[in-house]
């Protein structure tokens, strides 16, 4: 398994669980940035792995070591695709959502992760983050609803201040500007811990959205039934910006020590990797 990245240190071993470091740990982008901690204990990861199965895969395993151990607590992790690759959301049937001819006769792997929403289509331009936060009893994080309000507001926020635009909350978990969507966002929860996760749309390749991508089967009353080219927008900024900004709105000043490979590349292998899985409605 191979990684690129900026942001893991290797370091400690939890019991059962092989940790290796990232590669390239060359930043500690809290440090660096100065950055005032707002998330007490928020640790960063800046990693994409080298296989679709083995990306969706991590942030499974990062939830569940938090939930099995607490051993990594509460993550921030960011991920670049090198690949084009559709991912349905859990309940979604891969027929009614995805153009297959067009996939399978492009080599576009289809995969299904473990959150909720919609089919989407990943690949380079797309910025991924995932969220493993604790569910504390006098939290904001107590139910879906409360849990979408509170970090799409301060995802709102933190964009609003980059791009110097207003941005509006739309549907259940979207951010968008000016009726345009530019992240999606869906969620995973534990008995103490959640995941949530979500991608920013920069330079995304939109036309080859509406390529691999049928008119979704559900659509949030905002899309008016427009295609996903009248309807998506790439926000058009370098990826380390908005990393920055997620960095300082969560106050992940800690490098993640490490990633519970094991988990991983057996998930990766177990579930991700198999048709059983991926193709399971």
């Amino acid at each position: 398994m191979n990684g690129e990245g900026d942001g893991c240190a290797g370091k400690g071993r939890s019991a059962g669980t092989e940790i290796i470091p990232c590669h390239k740990s060359r930043l500690r982008l809290g440090v660096r940035l100065g950055l005032r901690l707002r998330w007490d204990g928020m640790k960063y990861c800046d990693l994409t792995l080298s296989t679709p199965a083995e990306n969706l895969a991590c942030d499974e395993a990062l939830l569940q070591l938090a939930e099995e151990e607490g051993a990594a607590g509460e993550i921030l992790r960011v991920w670049e695709p090198m690949q084009y690759f559709v991912v349905v959301g859990y309940a979604n049937r891969v027929a009614t959502e995805v153009n297959l001819p067009f996939c399978q006769d492009n080599g576009v792997p289809v995969l299904r992760r473990c959150t909720g929403g919609g089919t989407v289509l990943q690949g380079p331009g797309c910025l991924n983050y995932s969220l493993v936060l604790r569910i504390s009893e006098s939290g904001p994080l107590q139910s879906i609803p409360a849990t979408n309000d509170f970090i799409l507001k301060r995802h709102q926020a933190a964009l609003s201040e980059l791009l110097q635009a207003p941005i509006e909350m739309q549907g259940h978990t979207d951010l968008a500007i000016g009726g345009l969507k530019i992240s999606g966002n869906s969620q995973r929860r534990k008995r103490e811990f959640l995941l949530f996760h979500g991608s920013f749309l920069l330079h995304l390749d939109i036309s080859l959205v509406e390529k691999a991508l049928r008119m979704p089967s559900k659509e949030p009353e905002y899309r008016l039934s427009r295609s996903h080219s009248d309807f998506l927008l790439n926000i058009k900024v370098p990826p380390s910006r908005v990393k920055q900004a997620l960095v300082k709105c969560w106050g992940a000043n800690e490098l993640l020590a490490g990633i519970p490979i094991e988990q991983i590349s057996a998930l990766a292998r177990d579930k991700y990797g198999r048709d059983d899985w991926n193709w399971k409605f």
